[in-house]
């Protein structure tokens, strides 16, 4: 045999069945990861409108076109597929509020949140639902999630307003209800939407509508947190 080609074969990256065999791998990874991301997306819609109780596994596996035995493989019961979407819901809405950082310019950094959020609102409106849900009910599943890893993110960032306040850069404000503020006025839009287009008669999905709610609030808010001479 030529040695080139023993040396070839011999190799652990060239190896035609390791190959295939990693292949396999990633495309089983994948298809679980999409299967997951279906069930979850289909267990979102039905949690949202009916709640953990009001909603059955066959309910979600019919939706998400997967038989009940299939689901379960991904999700151990209804109450870890429930904290599972929670958890989703948590990243995605938190994504925003990772960005904040001390170098920044605190005015446009709020105002860029402003928006994001309200974007949030307008396109993750059932998302907002569904945690408005849990913890109107006292977060009983993920209690736990907002005690240590919400609690902790919080935290940090409560660390960054502090430091523009203090290096003058924006008016005397407690951080922690500055935060509080900023949730309740945007997600207010997506958890009491009906309200809203019931007395406005339009909701975020306008995009007229949806940058006149945006400059008021920036108004209202950014105004208010302007250092103060």
């Amino acid at each position: 045999m030529n040695d080139k080609t023993s040396e070839a074969s011999s190799s652990p990256g060239r190896r035609p069945g390791r190959t295939i065999s990693e292949k396999a791998r990633n495309r089983r990874s994948l298809m679980v990861e999409n299967k997951r991301a279906s069930i979850i997306q289909a267990a979102l819609g039905l949690f949202s409108q009916y709640g953990l109780h009001g909603t059955s596994l066959d309910q979600v596996a019919s939706s998400a076109d997967v038989s009940k035995t299939n689901l379960l493989y991904y999700f151990g019961s209804k109450e870890d597929l429930y904290v599972s979407v929670l958890e989703q819901v948590l990243d995605t809405w938190l994504a925003p509020l990772r960005g904040f950082s001390a170098d920044q310019d605190p005015l446009q950094a709020i105002g860029q949140y402003l928006r994001a959020k309200l974007e949030l609102s307008r396109d993750h409106s059932a998302e907002s639902k569904l945690f408005c849900m849990e913890i109107m009910q006292g977060a009983p599943l993920i209690g736990g999630q907002l005690s240590q890893a919400l609690r902790e993110l919080v935290a940090s960032k409560v660390e960054v307003i502090g430091q523009w306040v203090e290096a003058g850069r924006l008016a005397p404000v407690d951080p922690y209800h500055l935060i509080f503020s900023l949730w309740s006025t945007t997600q207010h839009y997506a958890d009491f939407g009906a309200q809203v287009r019931a007395i406005a008669g339009k909701d975020l999905s306008d995009p007229a509508f949806f940058e006149a709610t945006l400059a008021s609030l920036q108004a209202l808010l950014l105004d208010g947190l302007k250092p103060r001479p």
